[in-house]
């Protein structure tokens, strides 16, 4: 990003401002390349800019056009819930990726076959359960143990170290390689900064106990991954990591783009929005009242309301969105965007809101460069294995 932008993420639109944006339809989802190069700047320099520190979750990303900034910039490790997700990164230029999702039946089928589709990238998957293996016998994919940290999503209990060991050394008489331990701790964005590393240190703690069993009974334990967007900065501070045997990654992925949520996270590092909503006014259906084409259908409301911050307006409130509606509450006395007006928004949640469109602008100095696919989007069609 040149110098000089503004240090207040919300404060403008400018950026996203296009000359053609008067002949494009709404909502558009618009993505200004130099802020995401800035991010992914960020987060590299963070990381004492060295690149295979970080194993990004493409669920954001969601654009083979975003994962190849990522491989240009020497990101060639991956994660991803889905198979169309990894056959996308595995066409961008991904050497390694991990399916950090618990597959079974078709799903695995499907893995196994974009597996052997792309030989020349490491695939690995997760597992959480001696049930989940039998179906990897004989194929090229590798293994990590899931440790649940309390966020009870997927994973073995990390107090159970015996079942983590028990699990691992499964994985290798199946004639699998095991390669680590994935540890996402997604349920810490609930507390503040100090309180969110002073919970997430001791949980770190533990897994360097594990990984020091695993050492006991000669088990290598090569790739440890914590650590989403909220506890990026709890990983970066545990002095355990930087000093480990093991390679060390970590997974914050809304980074890429940032939303409402993520840089109210980590609001020291200067972070800012990548990906935008373009939306047009099309109603003053009351005094002090304007909606906007962007409801739920557009700018995910998963993460509640309101479901975005409207860039250089801090005047408009946005309130609870129907599916192709979103009202905003004006504050009183300042003046009511005119109908056909074009507002920008940053969605509270951005990697529901990317997979909601087909196709992304993508902007650079204020200029549109390219209309690129959501290659991931969705989902396969549901084929038969």
């Amino acid at each position: 990003m040149a110098a000089g932008t503004e240090v207040e993420p919300f404060a403008s639109e400018a950026p996203f401002r296009v000359a053609e944006a008067s002949r494009m339809l709404t909502p558009a989802l618009m993505i200004d390349r130099d802020r995401v190069h800035h991010n992914i700047a960020t987060t590299l320099r963070l990381l004492g800019g060295d690149p295979n520190r970080w194993r990004p979750h493409v669920k954001t990303a969601k654009l083979g056009y975003v994962m190849r900034m990522l491989a240009e910039a020497g990101i060639h490790q991956f994660k991803c819930a889905t198979s169309l997700e990894l056959s996308v990164a595995c066409q961008a230029g991904a050497r390694d990726v991990l399916v950090a999702y618990p597959l079974t039946g078709a799903n695995a089928g499907r893995v196994r076959e974009i597996s052997e589709r792309h030989q020349s990238t490491a695939i690995s998957v997760l597992v959480d359960n001696e049930s989940q293996l039998a179906q990897w016998r004989g194929s090229s994919v590798s293994a990590f143990v899931d440790v649940n940290p309390g966020m009870n999503r997927t994973g073995v209990p990390e107090d159970q170290a015996d079942a983590i060991l028990r699990l691992a050394a499964s994985i290798a008489s199946c004639g699998l390689r095991f390669r680590g331990l994935h540890y996402y701790d997604g349920h810490l964005s609930k507390y503040a900064m100090a309180e969110r590393c002073k919970q997430a240190h001791p949980g770190y703690d533990r897994l360097m106990c594990i990984v020091q069993m695993f050492a006991t009974l000669g088990i290598e334990v090569t790739e440890v991954i914590t650590a989403g967007t909220p506890a990026f900065p709890c990983s970066l501070s545990f002095p355990g990591f930087s000093k480990a045997r093991f390679l060390h990654r970590v997974s914050p992925r809304t980074v890429v783009y940032c939303d409402t949520t993520s840089l109210a996270q980590l609001p020291e590092y200067k972070y800012v929005p990548a990906a935008v909503v373009m939306t047009r006014v099309v109603s003053h259906p009351a005094p002090g009242m304007i909606t906007c084409d962007a409801g739920h259908k557009t700018v995910s409301a998963d993460a509640g309301v309101p479901t975005c911050v409207v860039l250089g307006h801090p005047e408009l409130e946005p309130l609870a969105p129907s599916e192709e509606h979103l009202p905003m509450r004006v504050a009183d006395s300042a003046a009511v965007p005119a109908i056909g007006e074009l507002l920008y928004l940053v969605p509270r949640h951005v990697c529901p809101t990317v997979n909601n469109f087909d196709d992304a602008v993508i902007v650079s100095d204020r200029k549109l460069i390219a209309v690129e696919p959501v290659s991931s989007r969705g989902r396969e069609r549901p084929i038969l294995i």
